[in-house]
């Protein structure tokens, strides 16, 4: 009785559009990091840009999580919802924690892995932007949020390519030099890796949403 009685009930949308602008912060948040990685004199303005998004993002999660706590109705289970938000939430905070290190250390230029690795971000945060509206819809959209979680998953693995470059390419510049600027280096590939794998975990909770939907 109590399943036929849901089914009757509108589902609650707002949540599609909560994820729609968290979606929207976290391309922000990336783009700014792209910025960050172009070095220069404007890394602290793109550090600041990426700690106000990811604030906004912050804001964003909460509402998500109290509104599954006040819904009767959810548009798919509670926990893939909280899980969901929660690893969209991880990626922007792992882009903080990025910038956070670039300043620590004062930062201020960086390797053409490093800068690739920022486009792949940025990339991996559109196709997240791309992929979440169409999750109003599951079964319609199916095979285009395979393609598209697909996709992270490739530009992930491209990520780790570069990591490893990165990382070999540092060690041979600074193997009998500079021991801090190596160490510096080593960090900051660990965190952008980092960012691109949070975006795997945004994949693949959504490809288990797919999963459980259709």
């Amino acid at each position: 009785m109590l399943g036929w009685f849901q089914a009757l009930m509108p589902k609650e949308e707002r949540f599609f559009d909560l994820f729609a602008r968290h979606a929207e912060t976290v391309v922000a948040g990336a783009e700014a990091l792209r910025g960050v990685l172009r070095g220069g004199a404007e890394i602290p303005h793109y550090c600041r840009v990426i700690v106000e998004r990811e604030t906004e993002a912050d804001e964003i999660t909460r509402a998500v999580l109290m509104a599954v706590r006040r819904s009767f109705i959810t548009p798919f289970d509670r926990g893939d919802i909280q899980g969901l938000i929660s690893s969209m939430d991880d990626s922007i905070d792992q882009m903080h924690q990025t910038a956070k290190v670039i300043t620590l250390y004062e930062a201020d230029r960086f390797d053409p892995c490093m800068t690739e690795m920022g486009e792949i971000i940025l990339q991996a945060a559109e196709l997240v932007r791309r992929v979440v509206p169409l999750l109003r819809a599951i079964g319609r959209n199916v095979a285009q949020i395979n393609a598209l979680t697909e996709e992270i998953t490739r530009i992930e693995e491209r990520a780790d390519q570069l990591h490893d470059k990165g990382r070999k390419q540092l060690f041979l510049q600074h193997r009998h030099g500079d021991a801090m600027a190596f160490m510096v280096g080593i960090e900051i590939y660990g965190h952008l890796e980092k960012v691109v794998d949070r975006f795997e975990d945004v994949a693949n909770k959504i490809s288990d949403i797919v999963v459980e939907q259709v």
